[in-house]
């Protein structure tokens, strides 16, 4: 299990690290909101630095967004910077083919997050598959299980489905399933976790699910807790 970075938006890189030693989470998304694409090599330095000493492995970055050829040009240096071999990205539709020869040339995987029904560009994750299949392999999704069942996917079905795309899993609840749901702690929503779960065993899925917590992200550290163990619970229980 991971972390991604947006549940730690209103805390400095130091607090995130000590919630997630509480939680014993070592794996995180990185959000550029704690290390901003354009910072220099001696800023990314320091960040990382202070990741490492907590004990942190930054496994991928984003979610990045690329609204011009500039920006892809610049998520794929600092993502090489940072050290990592995924990002995690929202091209606009004219840049996606753009953003392929950028994963050629850097070999670092691109996985497009769906962001649910308000997102004009991938609300789905049929939204990502449809424009990305007959693409690079290293071309993929990032579905975010929330997002998806409140664009009217159910998330167990679209991990079978798009499973030879699916190269990481935000994880999360909400309290209905609308165009209108609110993210809560996991297990207290309307999301069959047993049936994510399940079908993550099923496909033999061996990337990260991490917890994006957005119900109260002033205090999220109960709200994460309880999530990580109920998740956790879950998947044991499964074996």
């Amino acid at each position: 299990m991971g972390i991604a970075g947006y549940t730690f938006a209103k805390f400095s890189i130091e607090q995130s690290i000590a919630m997630m030693k509480r939680i014993a989470v070592t794996d995180l998304s990185l959000k550029d909101i704690h290390l901003p694409v354009n910072s220099s090599d001696a800023q990314i330095a320091s960040a990382l630095a202070k990741y490492k000493e907590g004990g942190i492995n930054i496994y991928t970055v984003g979610v990045i967004y690329m609204k011009t050829k500039e920006a892809v040009d610049a998520a794929f240096a600092y993502a090489k910077k940072v050290g990592v071999t995924m990002i995690v990205g929202v091209p606009n539709y004219d840049l996606i083919e753009y953003s392929e020869q950028k994963v050629k040339e850097y070999d670092i995987k691109l996985a497009i997050h769906n962001h649910g029904p308000e997102d004009a560009l991938y609300p789905a994750p049929s939204d990502v598959y449809n424009r990305i299949k007959n693409l690079d392999a290293r071309m993929g999704m990032c579905i975010d299980i929330g997002h998806s069942l409140r664009a009217g996917t159910l998330p167990e079905k679209a991990i079978k489905m798009y499973k030879d795309r699916l190269f990481d899993i935000h994880i999360k609840d909400i309290n209905s399933a609308t165009k209108d749901g609110k993210g809560i702690e996991i297990g207290r929503g309307v999301i069959n976790i047993n049936a994510v779960i399940e079908s993550l065993k099923k496909i033999n899925y061996t990337g990260y699910c991490s917890i994006e917590f957005e119900k109260d992200m002033t205090d999220p550290l109960p709200g994460i807790a309880e999530s990580i163990g109920y998740f956790k619970g879950v998947m044991n229980s499964e074996d």
